[in-house]
């Protein structure tokens, strides 16, 4: 049987050509950036190499491009650090309702242990939010403000530049998570006119445990941690130059790519999104049909548990997710789809399908075909279906 993967927002396999390029960093050229000598140098050009590629393809100074361990530790130095930062002068955030838990939970933190105020962005049925609703949010106590740009759940792209203006026009700096859609949408940081930015490389094909944050230059933040004169003191430790190179060429393979994938990708979704809601009733898309990353694709199942339809199509060979993987497991329904106000009795039964660039046609037929069978065995056992 073969093993159909529709869980790329989880993370992808490592582009073969991206291997290559970090082999190198993991043997011979082991060196430390920071060493003086030879085997340091040798690092420490490949490093700023790997910094000056990935700012060109999000159209920042490499100057402003600090590298991290991912996602995650990008958005805790952009919340925690400008708050940490600003505290004395401004101590309000404004988050998206529908932000990953690398922003909501450092956020929370702040409101809860630091006297932050703290107001959510709702969004609407499709997940987008309103720059006229964030005007009516944002105050002269407002540092920051961070919404993602693609949603990792129902892949909807915010209108990041309008948002950003509305918080500029208050003083406020900006943030986007752009970790799931940069690679697969053209992402401009100058265009968005964003003042800070996540990206990482295992949602594009590159390895786990490197990532960047772009920091606009001339905006202030403090270390979450200190030892050592790394990244300029934003983040101290001994550089990654093996993730860095990889992020790099995974960047590179993209961009490459990215027209070509997305217009192979729209079209698959298209016909499986259109397949699975004709023939499967009681059915549900979650998130904007038009203005949104290909790649995602969350769909409700009325009466049933997500993780249910997650685990049948397991037995299957296929996997899914029934939501953020960060959350798998969870009993509560996506907080992401309760901001879209979508009902507890559809939100608890939703399943992301996240396609890759493996992904084919006769992959997406395989599902549909064994999919119906297993949501209504399902909603045969439900106590809640119908009722």
């Amino acid at each position: 049987m073969e093993k159909i993967y529709l869980d790329h927002n989880a993370t992808t396999p490592v582009d073969p050509k991206v291997v290559e390029a970090m082999l190198p960093f993991l043997s011979a050229q082991f060196g430390n950036a920071s060493s003086v000598h030879h085997f340091g140098r040798e690092a420490k050009v490949a490093l700023e190499n790997a910094r000056e590629s990935i700012a060109a393809f999000i159209n920042c100074d490499p100057a402003e491009l600090y590298f991290t361990s991912g996602g995650t530790e990008s958005d805790n130095i952009a919340v925690l650090g400008t708050a940490s930062y600003l505290k004395k002068k401004r101590n309000h955030l404004i988050v998206g309702a529908a932000e990953h838990h690398a922003v909501l939970e450092p956020a929370e933190h702040l409101h809860e242990k630091e006297g932050f105020g703290l107001d959510l962005l709702p969004v609407d049925s499709e997940g987008f939010s309103s720059p006229k609703r964030l005007k009516t949010l944002l105050t002269d106590n407002t540092a920051l403000v961070s919404v993602m740009h693609g949603n990792n759940e129902n892949g909807t792209i915010q209108d990041i530049k309008a948002l950003a203006d509305a918080a500029h026009e208050k003083g406020a700096l900006f943030h986007t998570d752009a970790v799931q859609s940069v690679g697969k949408v053209k992402v401009d940081a100058r265009a968005l006119d964003v003042d800070l930015m996540s990206v990482t490389g295992h949602k594009i094909y590159g390895a786990k445990g490197c990532g960047a944050l772009y920091i606009k230059s001339g905006i202030k933040i403090s270390p979450l941690f200190y030892g050592g004169s790394h990244e300029k003191k934003r983040r101290p430790g001994t550089e990654n130059v093996a993730g860095a190179v990889g992020l790099a060429k995974a960047f590179e393979i993209a961009e490459k790519r990215r027209e070509e994938d997305y217009a192979r990708i729209s079209d698959l979704a298209d016909y499986f999104i259109d397949s699975v809601l004709k023939n499967i009733p009681d059915t549900h898309f979650n998130g904007s049909r038009t203005n949104r990353i290909p790649q995602t694709m969350n769909v409700s199942f009325k009466g049933i548990e997500g993780e249910s339809i997650v685990l049948s199509l397991d037995l299957k060979g296929i996997a899914v997710s029934s939501g953020s993987a960060c959350t798998s497991g969870a009993v509560e329904p996506s907080h992401v789809l309760v901001a879209m106000g979508i009902p507890k009795i559809v939100a608890q039964g939703a399943v992301r399908f996240s396609m890759g660039r493996s992904t084919t046609k006769v992959q997406l037929d395989y599902v549909l075909a064994e999919l119906p069978a297993i949501i209504e065995r399902l909603r045969s056992m439900s106590p809640v279906y119908n009722s």
